[in-house]
């Protein structure tokens, strides 16, 4: 950081954009400035608690430090390019990130809660097969000041609202931009930031065990898991990267994140498919691999898209599903789709993606390898 830092405080370099960057890079940044450090906790106070992106307003500032603050940095936030709100209230944001790509941002309101469902890359590579967003392919990664923009743009707008939760739901794999994620997690978490609790900030994964066991020391947060099968080859057909990370190798990674949850459990996600993964059959086959572990399952009726070849399950066959689980001793839920009028929904998220720059994980795989994902 602190070679960058001099190149940005050097006069007619660019602009350098603060959101993103860690207390701990920010106070480097003000050190090379000739600042004192608690100038960075007052800067994200300024930006994260109080939602205030213009210098000119911070006035607790000196009116010289504000001055070079705006010669030398910017607060940028995505543009956004269109806004809807669904009838049950979940209110969805399409977002430029530039190079004509654009992603999309969600928050869901609850009685006792209110959650932010955001992007961590332009498309995906991974390319499930019941998932919107993989039909669009892949651009590039999200860096940390798009992904936090998302965060920043969402409490502003939802004001006087809270954002009490946060999850890397919305589109891409956010493993695979880990070196993104991981400072977006940090300030999600930062008591001089968003303060968030652990249990409150949750990372998705279709199934990068690298990732999950580098998580596991870095940052330990709650995590999701896209299972949807139960079986090898049934996953490989729905979950690409099954073929590199099968289910064994999966779940061994899971359990030793486990270990440093402080008794948390694994989410499982399990979209229910219509005749491909939804019989009493393949409930029995998910006990067997969850039983006796810290494991919840997340049951999600799968929400259509245009060009998708899937269908949800029946209800009987959900509630099936869901009780031949919950008489095997695992924890379940039914996730109630919120914002499917809008495309808002689990797996809907499209965005726009153009000049695919990555194959899909099917191309890779058909290649011999997963690439540098």
């Amino acid at each position: 950081m602190s070679a960058d830092a001099l190149t940005i405080a050097a006069p007619g370099a660019d602009k350098i954009n603060l959101i993103g960057l860690t207390g701990e890079s920010l106070t480097q940044w003000f050190e090379v400035l000739g600042q004192r450090p608690f100038r960075a906790r007052q800067l994200m106070h300024w930006i994260y608690q109080r939602r205030v992106l213009e210098f000119d307003a911070m006035t607790d500032l000196s009116h010289e430090l504000r001055h070079l603050l705006a010669s030398l940095a910017t607060l940028d936030l995505p543009r956004v390019i269109s806004a809807e709100e669904s009838a049950d209230g979940t209110r969805k944001w399409l977002l430029d990130v530039g190079g004509g790509q654009a992603v999309e941002t969600v928050y869901i309101p609850e009685p006792n809660r209110g959650t932010l469902c955001i992007s961590s890359q332009a498309g995906c590579a991974l390319d499930c097969a019941f998932c919107a967003t993989g039909q669009q392919g892949f651009n590039r990664n999200l860096s940390a000041a798009e992904i936090l923009g998302q965060v920043v743009l969402a409490s502003g707008s939802v004001a006087p609202d809270e954002i009490s939760n946060v999850v890397f739901m919305g589109m891409g794999e956010p493993l695979a931009n880990y070196k993104n994620v991981l400072p977006v997690t940090e300030l999600l978490l930062d008591d001089h930031a968003f303060g968030l609790s652990r249990r409150r900030v949750t990372i998705s994964t279709a199934g990068l065990v690298p990732q999950i066991l580098r998580l596991a020391g870095d940052c330990n947060v709650a995590l999701a898991v896209s299972l949807h099968a139960p079986d090898d080859a049934l996953r490989n057909e729905l979950v690409p990267i099954n073929r590199i990370h099968p289910i064994a190798e999966l779940l061994a990674a899971c359990w030793r994140y486990a270990e440093v949850l402080a008794s948390r459990q694994i989410t499982f996600e399990y979209v229910m498919l219509d005749g491909v993964n939804d019989t009493v059959a393949h409930a029995r086959l998910l006990a067997t691999l969850l039983k006796g572990k810290p494991a919840k399952v997340n049951l999600i009726p799968f929400n259509s898209f245009p060009g998708g070849r899937f269908r949800c399950s029946a209800p009987p066959a959900i509630d099936a599903f869901w009780r031949t689980l919950q008489a095997a001793g695992i924890v379940a839920t039914v996730r109630r789709p919120r914002g499917d009028d809008i495309a808002a929904a689990c797996g809907q998220l499209a965005g726009r993606v153009h000049d695919r720059r990555t194959v899909r994980m099917s191309e890779k795989l058909a290649m011999g390898g997963a690439g540098n994902l």
